[in-house]
């Protein structure tokens, strides 16, 4: 994927929108849809914000193992799925349980292994039965319905459900844990919500040109030049913006498409940071795949410090070059800092799991590089933020999206650029 800096910006537009992540992109295609003159001013040096992508010896390193779940209906509005190519996980995972694993597959997609899904050691065959009874719960209603529901913990909900503890432990905790970034299941139970009904009826899929892909596609589908990149906003007003170095920027309104807490810097007591979630991802050259198959690896024993890993390489060769596999290992939270001493600490813990599982041939897997992100999602804890969706308008002129305003995720960042899109053109009206 090809990031290049924007010129020829529109001299005053009609809207300038802060930030190019997903929701920031997505609100531009909506506007600039709707006949308005749109400017993107993104700090960094590149489109995307999270969901980037890049290139290291031939292979596509995303920062941070992130998936598209297909079935996110506004991912389905905004992009074209043709078009980046998705290759898709297998319905289910292997988990490591018992010092070995277990494959646990989605007996309604994959009924053929409905059988070996039965006896593997995860939970109660009680359990088994009560997945029939959540997914009803999950899939059934409408979604506004669904995640408008009283709030509690996510592992609440799965209690609430009859689900035993062995069942959450060894496949909802790493599984969920690894979706909502939180091991531990105290987030609010509209995330594990959402992603339980996604992953139930579409596909998890990687873009064949790595998940920086999608804000790629939203990019491209602006006028050239509607981007400017290394423009960092160091205040923000209604119609007006102010540069890092001094220069002010007017436009008849003005969208804070930036992350939860550049967000709360920006507008100051109107909109609250309530934390962030952490992860770090290893990358590791293999020359065999340690998994053969598209599936998800789950530490359901929770002995080490990775939570999940996969071969994005066994989904989509091409993040890989002829002859080699890369290895994903995610753990939740940050591990260690940059510091060579951490690093190599880090590195030799990672490898001890790895070798556990797969056998001495991974103490031989090359490191390619390691990703900190240190805010991977918004920490969202049941009533807090306590009105979601949040309502985007902050004044006439003066507009706020991005996931931190709806369920963290790639469906909550789409529909937030929705709300404030609409609530632009409905505010400057005429179009």
């Amino acid at each position: 994927m090809t990031e290049t800096a924007s010129t020829g910006a529109t001299e005053r537009p009609d809207v300038l929108i802060v930030g190019a992540g997903l929701s920031g992109l997505r609100c531009a295609n909506l506007l600039t849809t709707a006949g308005l003159q749109v400017q993107v001013l993104e700090a960094g040096d590149g489109v995307g914000g999270r969901v980037r992508t890049d290139r290291l010896d031939g292979f596509l390193l995303d920062r941070g193992f992130q998936v598209l779940l297909t079935a996110y209906p506004e991912a389905r509005e905004a992009l074209d799925y043709r078009g980046l190519e998705l290759r898709p996980f297998e319905p289910g995972a292997l988990v490591r349980v018992d010092g070995a694993f277990a494959r646990v597959s989605d007996p309604f997609r994959r009924p053929r292994q409905a059988i070996a899904t039965a006896r593997a050691p995860v939970g109660t065959p009680l359990d088994k039965l009560r997945v029939a009874r959540f997914r009803r719960r999950v899939t059934g209603p409408p979604l506004d319905d669904l995640l408008a529901a009283p709030d509690v913990t996510a592992k609440q909900a799965l209690t609430d459900a009859g689900f035993s503890e062995k069942i959450i432990e060894r496949l909802f905790a790493p599984l969920f844990g690894g979706v909502l970034l939180d091991r531990s299941l105290e987030g609010s139970r509209r995330g594990l919500d959402l992603a339980y009904r996604m992953l139930a009826t579409g596909d998890a899929a990687l873009p064949s040109a790595g998940i920086g892909a999608i804000a790629e596609q939203l990019r491209l589908a602006l006028p050239e030049g509607a981007v400017e990149l290394r423009r960092r906003v160091t205040a923000v007003a209604p119609g007006e913006v102010t540069l890092d170095g001094g220069e002010r920027r007017g436009a008849r309104a003005v969208v804070v498409a930036t992350e939860g807490p550049a967000a709360a810097r920006l507008l100051g007591g109107q909109v609250t940071d309530h934390g962030s979630l952490a992860v770090t991802c290893l990358y590791f050259a293999a020359e065999e795949a340690p998994v053969d198959e598209p599936l998800l690896v789950l530490d359901g024993d929770d002995e080490g410090v990775i939570n999940n890993l996969c071969v994005p390489s066994v989904v989509a060769p091409s993040y890989a070059p002829a002859g080699a596999h890369l290895v994903s290992a995610t753990l939740l939270g940050t591990w260690g800092t940059s510091r060579d001493g951490d690093v190599s600490t880090l590195e030799r813990q990672v490898r001890a799991q790895l070798a556990g599982w797969f056998g001495k041939a991974a103490r031989g897997w090359r490191h390619l590089r390691t990703y900190w992100v240190h805010h991977a999602q918004p920490r969202q804890r049941p009533g807090r933020p306590e009105t979601l969706p949040r309502q985007a308008r902050i004044h006439p002129g003066l507009y706020v999206c991005g996931d931190h305003t709806d369920v963290a995720s790639m469906q909550g960042a789409f529909a937030s650029a929705r709300r404030a899109a609409e609530a632009v053109t409905a505010d400057l009206g005429g179009y």
